[in-house]
Formats: C-alpha cells, structure tokens, sequence
C-alpha cells in the first residue's frame, strides 16, 4: 500500500488486529521472528561512536548511536507532506537521527568527558562552532525540538530554554559567523492548532494537463488536497531567530515562512534566503516548488531580491532551469554572492560554444553582477580557494558522464583557464581524488590552499583494489606529490589535516583484524599516534576469510565480486552460496572492469546485511559486477543479457574456485538488485531461489524512467516490457522470497509492485513468498523489522538452497531445425549479444 500523506495510524490498525486475533492478508500470524543465537550477538553488538573532530583539531566529540530504534518509534504519528515525512507532534523529522551519549575527547590522547544529558535522550549529530569552542546538537523529545549548547573546554551542556525548533524541514540550526549566536528555525509562536477537517471533502481534487510535456518520476508523500497544502503551510512555516549561546536571548528576525535555505553571508550581515512558495504540486515534491531568492539584512528586510524560480515539470538530462540558479556566498569575501545562469536557456539540444556562466555581485548589491566564468558544459560545481585569487571550476557531460575541471581566477576573469583534469566521471582508477576544504573563521568552506598548492584525498582505487591517498598539487606545475599512501595490508584514509603545510594529519585505520580507529599521522612517519582505541565489537567475525576474486564475461568485460567463507570453512568443501548484487550502468567496457573497494576493510555486520550468510554456512560472492554496458540512451536494450551473462560469470568463477557447490546457488538484492533478482530466475536457470526486497519490478509503473534510463515507456516500449519481470512472471519457475517495507516512499519502488508481482507468480503456479514489513519504508530501520527480514531470509535460502533436492537432469535437446533459429542478435555499444535462456552448470 501506499504511504497516506496524512497522519498515520497503521500502528493503530496493526495493533486492533492482534487484540481481535484477526488475521491479515498474510496467512500467517506469529508475530515477530528470531535468527539464531550466534546471529543476534552479532547483530546486538555495540555499534562504534561516530566521531566529530573540531575544527581547530584539538578535540574529539564521540556521539553513541542507537543502533536499532524499536517497532514502537516508528509507529509514532506521521504526516506526508510534499516529499518529506515527519512527526506532527514536536515538528521534527519523523524517525529522527538517534545518538543517545555524547563525550568529548581532548587531543591527543587526553582525558574524556562524558557529557550530562537528561535521562533516555535522543540528540542529534553534534555540530562545532568555527572556532572550536562551542557545540550545539538539538534533542528530540515527544512535543518539541530543543536546542543544546556546549562548551567544548568543559564539557558542560544547557538547554536554550524558550527555543522550539522547525526540524521537519531542513537544518533547524547553524552557527554564525561570531561563533557565539545560532541562526535557527523556530515553530511560530501563537500559531494556532494544526489543520483539521471533518472527514467530508470541500472539493473534488482537479488537476489538469496544458498540452505541456511533462516527465514526472514517481514521486511519493506528495501533497493530495487544499487541506494537505494547509498542513504543508502549518508545519513547514518557521520563524528565523537568533538565538545566543551565551545568555539565551533569542532576537527573530523577519516574517516567518517556508525556507528551503537560509546562510549567513560571512561578514554576518547579510542572509541568503530562498523561500518556497505558491503554487504548490500535487505531482512534484517541495524541492521542486517554485521560490523566490533574496539577500535579507539581520533585521530581516529584503535587501536585493535575486530571483524568482518556477515549478520544475520538465528537466532534460543535462537540462536545467532558465535563469539564475545555485546561489551561494564567496566564502572569502564579506558578502558576495555567486550564482550560475543558462546560456543556453536550460535546454542542452541547443547548440552553443557555452551552456553556463558564473556572476558575482557585491554588497550593497545595487550594482551589475560581474562574469568570471563560463563552461562549456553543464556547470557542476565552483570550488573557491581560501587564497581568493584561485578556484576550480568544473562542468559535466552527462550524457557522457564526462567531467573537466578548471582552473580560473575568479578575480581576473580575463586569464585563461587552466585545464586541471578532463575525465569520465566512471574511470575509478584514474580519480585524482577530491580537494581537501578548510572550515573558514566565518564558518564557510573554502579549499586548501598553502604555499601555492591544494590538496587531494581520494579512494585510490587500483586493480588490487583502493588504496586511499593523500596529494600535495602545485597549481603551477600539477603534478601531483604523494603525502600518504595507504599499505597493502589495511585500509587508512584521511580524514583532517592538522598542519596547514599537510605535515601532519589525521587518519581512519582499519584492516582485517584491526577495528576502525583514528590516528595522527605524518608523511613516511609509520603507523603515528592512536587517537582512539574503539574495540573490535563482534570478535567472533574475525575468522571471516575475505578475498577479492576476478574473471571475465564471455564477452571480455571484466567483473569482480568479494568471497566471503565461514570462520570454519574447510578448504576444498563446496558450500552452499548467496550471490549478492547491484546492477550498474556504464558506457564503456574498460571502465565496467574496474575494481571498487578493499578486501582490507574490517568486516563489521549489521542491519539486514546479506552478510550474516557467512555465519549460516553459506559462501558468499558479495557485490558481483553487473556492469550494464552502452551508450546512456541504449544500455538498457540489453540488459537482460548482460547481467544473465555477468551472473554466469560469477557462478562460474566461484565453482572453479571449488567453494561453490553449483546446484546449491541463490541469488539476492535490494531495490535495483531486486529488479535484478526478479529478471535473473525469469531469464536463467543458474539459481534455486531468490530473494527480492524493496524492489520495482513492473516498469509501466515508472514509465518517465528509472535508474539512469531516460527514455519515457512511450520512446521506448520493447525495453520496458522487455525488462519487467512482471510480465515474465509465468517464467520465474524458481522460488522467490519477495520482502518490502508497507512505508516504503522511494520513488519507482511502490510498496504494490512486491504484491503485485507475488500475486503474479502465484496465479502463475509459480513458488514465491511475500513480507510485507509494517511501518517500514526502502530500508529497513526497527530492531524487529530487522530480525524478521534475517530470518525470512535465511529461512527461504535453507529450505530452497542449502537443503534443495538435486535437479532433475535436463533433458537432452536436438538441434533446431535452421528455420527454428533466433533472428540476428541485437548490437549495443559495439558487442553481439546472443539471445537465449542459460542453464545451470
């Protein structure tokens, strides 16, 4: 079913059926199931702080995660407003984030102070003022959102009293440039009680189409009448104040309304506002709304009004917007602001020698703007340099899934830029990595910038497998001096530098026997000083065997996946084996056969993770390539064949390896690898079973596109019939385990797309079983939800794989007649792909 857009009382209904013992559309109701014990320690171990270093590197803030929060927390109210959920009665988001201890932490290796918070708290992320001397984090309770301040030297905490924060719609808080003031959302005072109706329509809803193209995606949680639009209003309206962390006075400022943005110029005198406003839609979200863009000095009055924007029905790829766009202050000049307007009125089928170009205008912003860019691409980012007389400047091609970056002078527009990079966006190997930013005094982000070089951080990603780095790069040569690379026997990454010349920085470290932990490093200064000592949480995975395993499609397309065995494998024994999944697009061969991530990392479980296979017995071939190659409008064409080949490839490879017992092979993924799933028993016989959760499986339901596909059901109507497993449902003649959350709001993935395909397979004669997980949306959150969604799991893989009777020997086929043979294979992206149904080996 659906998400209803207004307040919901599933939990109600749920809990009325079991006190009657009635039972549901499931014919089973035994509540709630368990997985076996060695299973739960691992899933209830404690989950590792997540870490906040200040911004003057001196001290640590560890926040402790509630790892699982309960069925009950989501059966809280809930209303659905334009794209966003949230919880009506403190006006915060619906299942906030959930931290319940805070400790500060001096560096390094200094004493640590638990912070003082009331009893049964759930705080958000802890966020630093600029100077490092100041915290705030808002906690959550049933009827309000607080503000909390800190001191960063003590540890002390107080509640700003009188401050009820609008959290249900963005950041509700943000330090000013003084470090001592917040500028928040506030709930208006005196704003009545929420929107109600009697239960009898005041209208019918219309709506109406005005010979406009329009592609649409399927949005979910959009407004549905004038009465959500008034409860869109009520909730999503905040007053802006500033609230000071040192006596508490809150000063407010201008009128209140619905803000999709709001950002202190750098001097602190000025506000960059975007707010949202009428007409709404009743077929786009809130972050498509029209919205009108203004600078407001601290009193609140309108200084410069900058733009008004419409509603975005119709975007193209590489399409945007005409007019102003990405607004933002120069983080290195008082109070400039910078934004991007088309050249090319926002449609990328014109021809033009440039598509966007940037503008700068300065306080009192009475003057013209000033041009110091243009792309010859779709503008992507501007990178400003804390050195104001550089910056990088990148476009993108995204029907290339192409990128160059620049290298421009934004205050001498007339020197030519500097070519810096110019590579797909796809080519992991070839990723020269991200440049490092620098948290300004003022509290914005500029990029490092020392002695006339910027720095790089990036994954490192190589044939072995990523080997993060560190690079200083002189912006006059550029070429790149390597600072840190990490070793071939654990994964470190950095995260901070400590000295402005890269001399000293901070790095996470982990490896297979090792727990994450950070470290104070220097260039070629060994495994430098602990700063955290966190402890392994589950020992008992640590006989784990990990290896990255490679092979070839039949095609020569390079593919990967992770072989994960028990802690009590013994070798030359073939096991059982889950096959885990995500099918990817890619528009050349070369790049599909990259290899992503490390074998390195330190295995950690938790959530529904495929990965508890490995303490049930079973091998498992974890994130096999299923690379989908072709150009960006035709890769889709032949997908079916390119991820049966790829999934043979795996099965292939693995049997070779003697782990793998090829009659005892499953198959399993979530939302594309769920599509994947589906169309894998459909179109193969290499699986005993499946399992497919949160998954989109009948694509006249997304008929404006999905994942990368661009072309509409209507340009293209072969491939999406093609592609749909739904209407192969008479085929999948292997059992299915199909699970999905009954909330699930992610946008193709309608919670009716599982029950549509599990009616499918059942009237078909097929074998399938369908969990539908109350409350949940596309991942899945409650501590129960979780251990039913394991135990189904490995319930249906034990019955349908690890326990399955040998197949039957296929009969043998004599050879077609000529006039039985397949007509001439389709061509995609320069390869022949032969059509067929593939057997198991």
């Amino acid at each position: 079913m659906n998400a209803s857009p207004r307040v919901c009382f599933r939990c109600a209904a749920w809990l009325l059926l079991a006190l009657l013992g009635v039972s549901t559309a499931s014919a089973e109701t035994n509540g709630y199931r368990r997985v076996p014990e060695a299973i739960r320690q691992v899933l209830d171990a404690p989950a590792t702080p997540a870490v906040s270093l200040s911004p003057t590197r001196d001290r640590l803030l560890l926040a402790q995660p509630l790892r699982y929060p309960p069925l009950a927390e989501l059966a809280e109210p809930m209303l659905a407003l334009a794209g966003t959920r949230l919880n009506p009665q403190n006006n915060g988001p619906y299942r906030p984030p959930g931290f319940v201890a805070l400790t500060l932490r001096t560096l390094p290796g200094g004493a640590e102070t638990k912070i003082k918070l009331p009893a049964n708290a759930r705080v958000g992320q802890p966020v630093w003022s600029a100077d490092g001397q100041r915290f705030a984090f808002a906690r959550y309770t049933e009827t309000s959102v607080e503000l909390w301040t800190g001191d960063a030297r003590t540890g002390a905490v107080r509640l700003q009293r009188g401050v009820a924060l609008n959290a249900a719609f963005g950041n509700p808080f943000e330090w000013m440039p003084d470090n001592v003031s917040l500028l928040c959302r506030l709930v208006p005072v005196r704003r009545g009680a929420p929107p109600t109706d009697n239960g009898v329509p005041a209208s019918p809803v219309t709506q109406e189409a005005s010979g406009q193209r329009s592609r649409i995606r399927t949005y979910q949680d959009l407004l549905q009448s004038p009465l959500d639009e008034a409860r869109y209003d009520y909730y999503a309206t905040a007053q802006l104040a500033f609230v000071n962390a040192r006596n508490g006075r809150v000063t407010r400022v201008g009128a209140p309304a619905i803000f999709a943005a709001v950002d202190p110029s750098p001097d602190g005198q000025h506000l960059l506002v975007t707010r949202i406003v009428r007409p709404y839609s009743y077929l786009l979200p809130a972050a498509r709304f029209p919205r009108e863009v203004e600078i407001w000095d601290r009193a609140g009055r309108v200084a410069h009004c900058l733009t008004r924007t419409v509603q975005e029905d119709e975007r193209p790829p590489d399409g945007v917007l005409p007019g102003p766009r990405r607004h933002h202050w120069r983080p290195t000049a008082p109070a400039t602001v910078a934004w991007v307007e088309a050249l090319d009125g926002g449609d990328p089928r014109k021809q033009v020698s440039h598509r966007d170009r940037v503008l700068l205008l300065d306080a009192p912003f009475t003057g013209e703007p000033r041009e110091i860019a243009r792309t010859p691409q779709r503008f992507n980012a501007l990178i400003w340099g804390e050195d104001s007389a550089v910056a990088l400047l990148r476009d993108n091609q995204a029907s290339r899934r192409w990128s160059r970056t620049w290298l421009i002078h934004p205050d001498a527009p007339a020197t030519a830029p500097r070519l810096v990079w110019d590579r797909s966006t796809q080519d992991r190997y070839g990723d020269p990595g991200t440049p490092v930013m620098k948290r300004l005094p003022t509290g914005h982000s500029a990029m490092r910038v020392h002695d006339g070089a910027i720095f790089l951080a990036g994954n490192g990603a190589s044939p072995a497998g990523d080997r993060p780095f560190l690079d200083r790069l002189p912006l006059d040569t550029l070429q790149p001096e390597r600072l840190f690379h990490c070793d071939e026997h654990s994964f470190e990454s950095f995260v901070a530098l400590v000295r402005e010349d890269g001399s000293q920085f901070i790095t996470r470290r982990e490896s297979p026997a090792d727990p994450p932990n950070y470290f104070l490093r220097a260039p070629g200064g060994g495994m430098g000083v602990a700063l955290t000592q966190f402890p392994d949480p589950a020992p008992q995975l640590r006989g784990i065997r990990r290896q990255l395993i490679t092979y070839e499609r039949e095609d020569g397309v390079a593919l990967s996946f992770t072989l994960l065995l028990p802690p009590d494998y013994t070798p030359g024994t073939r096991l059982p084996t889950l096959l885990w999944a995500y099918p990817r697009e890619y528009t050349d061969a070369d790049t599909a056969g990259q290899i992503g991530g490390s074998t390195n990392r330190f295995t950690l479980m938790g959530g529904a993770s495929h990965l508890f296979f490995v303490l049930h017995g079973y091998a498992v071939l974890d994130g096999a390539t299923m690379p989908v190659v072709g150009t960006v409008k035709r890769a889709n064409d032949t997908f079916l064949d390119q991820v049966v080949a790829s999934a043979k490839a795996a099965v292939a490879k693995a049997v070779e390896l003697g782990v793998t017992d090829p009659d005892r092979v499953g198959v399993a993924g979530h939302s594309y690898g769920a599509f994947m799933t589906a169309n894998l028993l459909a179109n193969s016989d290499l699986f005993r079973a499946g399992i497919a959760r949160s998954g989109a499986y009948n694509r006249t339901l997304t008929p404006f596109g999905f994942q990368s596909e661009t072309r509409t059901l209507w340009q293209a109507p072969d491939m999406y019939l093609k592609n749909s497993p739904f209407l192969a449902a008479d085929k999948i003649n292997e059992p299915l385990l199909l699970i999905h959350g009954e909330a699930d709001n992610n946008p193709g993935t309608f919670p009716m797309q599982s029950e549509r395909l599990f009616q499918a397979i059942k009237g078909n004669g097929g074998t399938a079983r369908l969990v539908m997980l109350p409350l949940e949306s596309h991942g899945y959150q409650a501590r129960e939800s979780i251990e039913h969604t394991l135990a189904e799991m490995l319930d249906w893989f034990d019955r349908h794989v690890k326990n399955a009777p040998p197949r039957p020997a296929a009969p043998e086929q004599s050879a077609p007649a000529e006039d039985d043979l397949p007509e001439a294979p389709e061509q995609a992206g320069g390869r022949i792909w032969k059509a067929g149904r593939l057997t198991a080996f």
